[in-house]
């Protein structure tokens, strides 16, 4: 079942290892078929050493109930599957516990946009969730962290496309995607994006970038009237 997505879900997390945002069994990514209704996604604890697209489990989207795999599905799957659920646009989606979006995380706040390199992938600041209640904490917590961050993104008005990420409190990034290599592609950008803001903070906490460049540096990668790359000519 679903072959090409197991085969695009390993590769994408294998990516993972490769760009250096996940060392052990830190990290996973999904990837839905929504015509199916099925997520595809890494299991949980297993290492990434030899790991196999045979190694993928399938989830049902709306009962959460495992469809195929001999191994149980990420301990995050709950909180993918809200997201699924919550934005229909969003393809696949990688977690990790990369060190410096996980700083900003532990310190419980947004990751500023400061510079066109942020601006280019992500429009605006990547917020930081609220933090989850002990209720919420213990009962239901890896759904309850998947609708804290739908309830963050809904609150503040974002395009889930337009920032493809977000930092739970205490715990690390979530980004997202058409697909699974999307994802990881934004989570690897959101790293490295968060080690560049901690220096710019170090040598000036004051710093920031003005709107219209934010706005220029989006726009020509992804608006309507995007030039950046090589486009149709």
């Amino acid at each position: 079942m679903l072959k090409e997505l197991k085969e695009q879900v390993c590769r994408a997390n294998l990516e993972l290892v490769r760009r250096g945002v996940v060392i052990y069994t830190w990290g996973n990514v999904s990837g839905i078929n929504r015509e199916k209704g099925l997520i595809v996604i890494k299991p949980s604890g297993v290492d990434y050493d030899g790991m196999e697209p045979e190694d993928m489990v399938v989830v049902d989207l709306e009962s959460g109930e495992t469809i195929e795999g001999s191994w149980n599905p990420s301990s995050d799957t709950k909180t993918h599957l809200e997201l699924y659920r919550a934005f229909p646009s969003i393809g696949g989606i990688t977690h990790t516990h990369s060190i410096n979006a996980v700083a900003f995380a532990q310190a419980g706040l947004d990751i500023p946009a400061l510079g066109t390199t942020h601006a280019d992938y992500f429009y605006g600041a990547i917020p930081c969730t609220r933090e989850l209640s002990k209720g919420e904490v213990e009962e239901a917590y890896e759904s309850n962290t998947g609708k804290s961050i739908v309830e963050c993104i809904k609150e503040r008005g974002i395009d889930p496309l337009a920032v493809p990420g977000i930092i739970v409190k205490n715990h690390g990034p979530f980004s997202w995607g058409k697909d699974a290599a999307v994802s990881v592609y934004h989570a690897v950008v959101m790293e490295a994006i968060s080690e560049m803001a901690i220096k710019t903070l170090l040598l000036n906490p004051q710093a920031s970038m003005a709107q219209y460049v934010c706005d220029k540096h989006y726009m020509r990668k992804h608006g309507p009237n995007a030039y950046y790359g090589q486009g149709k000519k």
